[in-house]
Formats: structure tokens, C-alpha cells, sequence
């Protein structure tokens, strides 16, 4: 049997869960998940492999109007999703009726590749809204085929995933057939830390942090690791830390926690924070911390 392997880029709107159907695609929690928009701020792949298919997932961003320098890069990884796809999964939430930008919309309609329209989070709903919500959509965007699921509670999802295997080109594999994803260790330890903050933090203050890890040493039975939270400003450090350290105690507890579960080992966090002025508009920074 001749083996396939190919892109499929999953887009959509802030908060219709891209990051939950890529996780059960996967198998696997690479894509953070919270209930607050602008979750995911990279492009992140999560690679499915079979006997003979490689099937390479994309979760990207939510489809905002940037505001400024890092939403610009943000948008910039959505832009991207569209050169190299095979398959384009577009996700709408139930009940939603438009795309928040026109020209990715218009992009989505004219495409010359397979899209599979999903219509996410139909436990929310019911039959009647469902009827509604296929009906519009199938005028909005004919070019699509569509598929009523709930990635939370795995509901049809499977089928999904059978139909996106039928549409993936012949190809040898792009990545060796262990690999998970393109993202290196840090990468999914600094995430997890801004999951806690996303989950822990009101306002602006989850929106002006950047993570880094600085130290990352692996040894038989434990890993060590140091990383720095970055605020914009001084009155954003001191409620990161909290009362007494409080605040900050908890996220590195947490944190740990998911980590052991990601890694299978016993892991030590050191975390610390640091100010680091208007780091979302400077493009150096913004490089620095792979939005480029």
C-alpha cells in the first residue's frame, strides 16, 4: 500500500476549540487549553503516525484583528497555515455565524484544497440549532464538506480523522515516524506555565507575559529546570508573585504537576519573574521568542 503523508492546518475563530480537536487527534496534550481567547499564540504541529500515513496537525492561533506588534506575528502564523496545508479543517463553534476577518474568509471559500467545515461543541446545543447552523454554513462556504462534532467529548472526531487519511496525498513520511511535534522540550514547559497564569490571572496581566526557560538538564530520575516569567511592568510583577510568593507557588505547583505527567519523571521548577518592558511591541524581543 503506497504510504501518505501531508499537512492538514486547523483555523478558526478565538475559543472554538482547535487546540482540544488537535489534542485528541494526537492523543497527546501538546496545545494548552484554556477558556480565554488568544490561548495559542504559535503555530504548533502535532504529528500522527501510522503504518502508512504520516498525517502532520497544525493548530494555529485564533483569527483576530491584531492591535499590536506580537498579534501582528500571531496573524502572520495563521497566514502560513494556508501555504503548505493539504487539508484546511475550518472550526466554527456552534451557533456562530461568520469569520472575524473577511480576507481569511474569502481565502477559506476559494481554496483549491480539500476543507472540511466542523462544526465544534454540538453538546451545547440542540438539533434545531444544529439544522440551522449546517444549513448556513453549506451556503457560506460550498466549497467545504461538513461535520458536526465535539472534540471535548470525542464525538466524531474518528470520523473526521478517516476522511482527512483519504485526502492526504502519497508522499514518504516529512518527519521520523517517532517524532510527536516540531516544538523542542522548553517550548512545552514554558506553555504550561502560561496555562497557569491563563487560568490564574485576570485582565491584561495573562496577555503581558512571556515565558523562557533558561536551564533545562535531564538526568537518569529527575529534570531540573530554571525559567523566567516576563511582565511589562513592575506593578505586573508583584501581582504575579502575590502575597508572601503565594501566587506564584501555586503556578509552579501546577505546572510541576503537568509537567511529571508530560515527561514521566520527577521534575524540579524554579521559576522567577522578571521585567521586561513593552516586550510585545519590539520586534527584536518578539523574534528572540520565535514570533517571527
Amino acid at each position: 500500500m503506497a504510504h501518505k503523508a501531508g499537512f492538514v492546518n486547523i483555523i478558526g475563530n478565538p475559543n472554538v476549540g482547535k487546540s482540544t480537536l488537535m489534542n485528541a487527534f494526537v492523543g497527546e496534550r501538546l496545545s494548552i487549553i484554556t477558556s480565554k481567547a488568544q490561548t495559542t499564540r504559535h503555530r504548533i504541529l502535532g504529528i500522527v503516525n501510522g503504518e502508512d500515513f504520516q498525517m502532520i496537525l497544525s493548530d494555529t492561533p485564533g483569527i483576530i484583528k491584531p492591535a499590536y506588534e506580537l498579534q501582528e506575528s500571531m496573524m502572520g502564523f495563521v497566514k502560513s497555515a494556508f501555504e503548505d496545508a493539504d487539508v484546511l479543517l475550518y472550526l466554527v463553534e456552534l451557533g456562530e455565524k461568520e469569520l472575524k476577518d473577511e480576507a481569511f474568509f474569502q481565502k477559506i471559500t476559494s481554496a483549491k484544497i480539500p476543507v472540511l467545515l466542523l462544526i465544534n461543541k454540538i453538546d451545547k446545543g440542540n438539533e434545531e440549532l444544529l439544522e440551522a447552523s449546517l444549513k448556513l454554513w453549506q451556503e457560506k462556504v460550498p466549497n467545504a464538506e461538513i461535520f458536526a462534532i465535539s472534540a471535548l467529548q470525542n464525538f466524531g472526531v474518528a470520523e473526521v480523522f478517516t476522511r482527512i487519511l483519504e485526502l492526504l496525498p502519497e508522499s514518504p513520511p516529512f518527519y521520523p515516524k517517532d517524532q510527536l511535534t516540531d516544538k523542542p522540550e522548553r517550548f512545552f514547559v514554558n506553555e504550561t506555565i502560561r496555562e497557569k497564569i491563563l487560568l490564574h490571572y485576570k485582565k491584561e496581566i495573562p496577555y503581558s507575559v512571556e515565558i523562557e526557560t533558561e536551564e533545562f538538564f535531564e538526568e537518569e530520575d529527575i529534570i531540573r529546570m530554571r525559567s523566567v516569567i516576563m511582565v511589562e511592568r513592575e506593578t505586573q510583577k508583584g501581582i504575579i508573585i502575590g502575597h508572601k510568593g503565594a501566587a506564584l507557588k501555586r503556578v509552579g505547583i501546577e505546572a510541576r504537576k503537568d509537567l511529571e505527567k508530560f515527561f514521566g519523571k520527577q521534575v524540579h521548577l524554579e521559576l522567577y519573574v522578571k521585567v521586561n518592558k513593552n516586550w510585545r511591541s519590539d520586534a527584536r524581543q518578539l523574534r528572540r521568542f520565535g514570533y517571527n
